[in-house]
């Protein structure tokens, strides 16, 4: 069996950016892949301004503490001031310009103000350039803003309102078809026959296809037959980039998912040295019987809740993240403290589900079997643990938040 990371290396090796792109309105881009670089169209900010509400002054003029100057121009933000003459100051406001002669702002904590005679009072000596935020300091009119790849959140849209831009060019929402096999799941709200359970799988799955900005298609529950899993199959694979399964990739009688995908296209990768998640499943699906109209790649993922999860974040996310056309890296982990014994180490490379705790450590969840998906909701993350590796409390241990795997 092939390990985690040589699984996954093999899965990036084949996946494609998507080659569309249109151009939508900044306001509907949350979510979306930036398809090209995007540049400013504005220097940001346009002029030298003040980042502090105080006095804008001559810093030849206040060389010594107590400097006192005449108060020749009020400056709010959104208008200009003129030239300052020597021994005056402007009473400025934050965003406003910087007028011309000024090389310094005094914030107005720093000063006393006599009103009666338009006088203030220095009571600091400013440095040159001090509270001034210089034009385009942030941006830069032509200069690259955002690059390709970028995934668009609130901060991005917000550059590139400040860029001046309107519209951006996105690459299109990778399509993901999902269906799930298994006589004996039911949706919630039907009824339970003898044997059933409702389907978590269905749910889990589509909100992380969702979360990652995906069109996402769901073709239900598909019956436990080699010809009903071969014709979903066919209909998934017409109008999608990936054909995502959870169920049926073990080797039972009723295990339909191996000779269906391998009838239908064919299959690369067939189980991984990990727990939970040892039955994935990697290929391809024709479109059709005419090779020109291409394929649609295919992920079989376990029927077990917390091996589909896993193995979702794992090997899921990031071969759609570089389908997106975006960077497909490593997940942020950290190294914490085990507060737990795990002394039954297994030959695979496990992933428990864990939750940090107040003294800095990591607590596991009592019941580690791939059935209890109730470990993955109390945890906030995942001990990456090599085959035959044992923990100890207290050693030090490869922790990977959700955070970092659903984002």
């Amino acid at each position: 069996m092939l390990t985690a990371q040589q699984a996954l290396d093999h899965l990036l090796s084949h996946a494609q950016t998507v080659g569309e792109s249109e151009k939508i309105a900044m306001q509907a881009a949350l979510g979306r892949v930036l398809a090209e670089n995007v540049n400013s169209l504005v220097d940001v900010p346009p002029l030298d301004n003040t980042s502090m509400d105080g006095y804008a002054v001559s810093a030849a003029d206040t060389k010594n503490p107590g400097s006192t100057l005449k108060i020749a121009q009020r400056i709010p933000a959104g208008s200009m001031g003129t030239q300052l003459e020597a021994g005056t100051a402007a009473r400025i406001f934050t965003g406003a310009p910087v007028p011309p002669g000024a090389d310094a702002v005094v914030m107005q904590e720093d000063c006393s103000i006599e009103a009666q005679v338009d006088q203030v009072t220095i009571n600091m000596a400013p440095t040159l350039g001090q509270w001034i935020r210089r034009r385009g300091e942030d941006l830069t009119a032509g200069k690259t803003c955002l690059t390709a790849g970028t995934f668009l959140r609130p901060q991005e849209l917000g550059v590139a309102a400040s860029a001046g831009l309107t519209h951006l060019n996105v690459k299109r929402r990778v399509k993901v078809a999902a269906f799930f096999t298994g006589d004996e799941l039911a949706l919630p709200g039907e009824p339970l026959k003898p044997g059933g359970i409702y389907n978590s799988n269905r749910d889990t799955l589509l909100a992380c296809l969702k979360s990652l900005g995906c069109d996402a298609t769901d073709l239900g529950i598909v019956p436990d037959r080699l010809d009903a899993t071969r014709a979903a199959l066919r209909k998934a694979s017409k109008d999608h980039d990936l054909i995502i399964t959870s169920g049926g990739v073990s080797v039972g009688e009723e295990d339909h998912i191996k000779p269906a995908v391998t009838a239908e296209g064919r299959l690369d990768l067939w189980q991984i040295a990990i727990k939970p998640g040892k039955p994935l499943a990697f290929g391809a699906v024709r479109k059709s019987d005419d090779p020109k109209d291409g394929k649609a790649w295919f992920i079989g993922l376990p029927g077990n809740p917390v091996s589909s999860f896993v193995t979702f974040l794992l090997f899921v996310r990031p071969f759609i993240l570089k389908l997106q056309g975006r960077e497909a890296k490593q997940p942020q982990s950290y190294f914490m403290r085990a507060d737990f014994d795990w002394l039954k180490a297994d030959r695979r490379n496990e992933f428990l589900r864990v939750k940090t705790n107040e003294q800095g450590g990591l607590d596991l969840f009592p019941n580690q079997s791939s059935g209890v998906l109730t470990s993955a909701s109390w945890g906030d993350g995942l001990v990456d643990c090599p085959p035959n590796q044992p923990i100890k409390a207290g050693d030090l241990v490869k922790y990977i938040p959700f955070d970092a795997l659903l984002k």
